[in-house]
């Protein structure tokens, strides 16, 4: 009955979706393209026969870079498709992997949808990265006998509150899951609290912490900051979000007044808001240029823009400190371990749930600090500011942490040999 009624839904506010497509498409062209994907239509886009990944949006997509690249090194004729839901995302997917993976986007849980594109690839084993949890391609999956694997799998206690509502539906989803293999303990036992049997749960750490920085990138990070900043010192404000920029820019007004030559790279997380952080640090009246115009700071620019996509990395690798978005605001926060891998000390606001396991331990380990609000974010860029030896030990610390955790990865594609049953070389 749940199904049904989902479904019956879904289908109602296809209309409210198409409008939603269209009105994000006004800042973002790509929401206008390649609909008939949404909905299934993919022949000639895809291998069929393989395996099929899922990563929703850039996030996942680049946890997911490192584990594709090693199963195309094991499975070399495995055919892999990579799903995701954003645009963001699918650039993403063809700057990282290129040719190595077929893409489209995963279509809208639909059961026509669902069996459309179900039919054309036909996998031998389906992935979704993190918790996308669609009940009908969940099902379908499941009559279809295509085993079904929930990897790097996390679920907040916000989230598993929302889905404890709905539990007995839960219970006949989780009943359906192949494997769930999570990032720690807690969030294995929320999933077992909603239905999931223990013998389907595997523990293998989250696959986040296996990064790796290329030595291009390395060189390209110093050599950035040479043109940009040779003699000055630097922050990242990263994936931020609406509410956010007000508060950080506020925090770069106060730190001018004593860090005269202070620079702020500020990152939006969404392509869409590109312009209105424009019209923000205008409002501020900061000097500024933005990424994508290719020119280089002068001595009087304050702020950098950062307006391009696939370049956080590179940009981490230029800052002497950051701050992690979606942070000071109840967004739940992004990724710190991208700047931890660059040994960059960290600093997010209250709201991390989305990585708190992942934060606890850099808490834990001072490779990051978290702040409340304003002041005391000022404060603590002031201080490692003034205290370099301070600032090195926590991206010591940091990076660390970032060492000490890889090995989930390794994991995860011994998990996966059963399912695939393909000859594979040394991992």
């Amino acid at each position: 009955m749940w199904l049904k009624l989902y479904q019956g839904v879904f289908y109602l506010i296809q209309p409210v979706i198409w409008l939603r497509l269209l009105l994000r498409a006004r800042f973002t062209p790509a929401y206008r393209k390649r609909w008939p994907e949404r909905y299934g239509f993919c022949k000639k886009k895809v291998t069929p026969g393989g395996l099929v990944i899922h990563s929703v949006s850039v996030g996942e997509t680049v946890a997911a870079t490192p584990f594709v690249k090693a199963l195309r090194q094991a499975y070399p004729s495995l055919p892999i498709t990579m799903t995701t839901m954003t645009p963001t995302g699918s650039e993403r997917i063809f700057s990282e992997l290129g040719s190595q993976v077929d893409h489209v986007y995963l279509p809208y849980d639909l059961p026509c949808a669902i069996y459309r594109f179900l039919d054309t690839l036909n996998p031998k084993l389906f992935i979704i990265l993190e918790t996308e949890l669609w009940p009908t391609l969940i099902t379908v999956l499941y009559q279809r006998k295509i085993p079904l694997i929930i990897a790097n799998a996390r679920l907040s206690a916000h989230s598993a509150a929302g889905y404890q509502k709905i539990a007995p539906f839960m219970k006949s989803l989780m009943e359906r899951l192949t494997l769930v293999a999570v990032q720690n303990e807690e969030d294995g036992k929320r999933f077992i609290q909603l239905g999931l049997n223990p013998s389907q749960m595997v523990v293998t750490g989250s696959i986040k912490f296996d990064i790796h920085l290329t030595p291009e990138l390395k060189m390209k990070a110093v050599s950035l900051r040479k043109q940009w900043a040779p003699n000055r010192l630097v922050w990242i404000a990263s994936s931020t979000h609406t509410g956010e920029e007000i508060l950080l820019l506020e925090a770069q007004r106060q730190l001018l007044q004593k860090h005269p030559d202070l620079l702020l790279i500020l990152v939006p997380r969404h392509q869409e808001r590109f312009s209105k952080v424009v019209s923000l640090v205008k409002k501020y009246h900061f000097n500024y240029i933005k990424r994508s115009s290719g020119h280089e700071p002068s001595s009087q620019d304050q702020v950098i823009i950062g307006d391009t996509m696939g370049e956080l990395m590179l940009l981490y690798g230029v800052a002497d400190l950051a701050f992690v978005g979606g942070s000071l605001v109840n967004h739940g926060g992004h990724n710190p371990l991208e700047p931890a891998a660059h040994a960059v000390p960290i600093i997010m606001g209250p709201y991390t749930f989305n990585f708190k396991d992942i934060c606890t331990k850099l808490v834990l380990a001072q490779g990051l600090i978290q702040i409340a609000d304003v002041a005391s974010l000022v404060k603590r860029v002031d201080l490692w500011l003034i205290d370099q030896n301070c600032r090195h030990q926590y991206g010591k610390n940091a990076i660390k942490v970032v060492h000490e955790n890889q090995g989930a990865l390794k994991c995860l594609l011994s998990l996966l040999k059963p399912y695939l049953a393909l000859p594979t070389r040394d991992l």
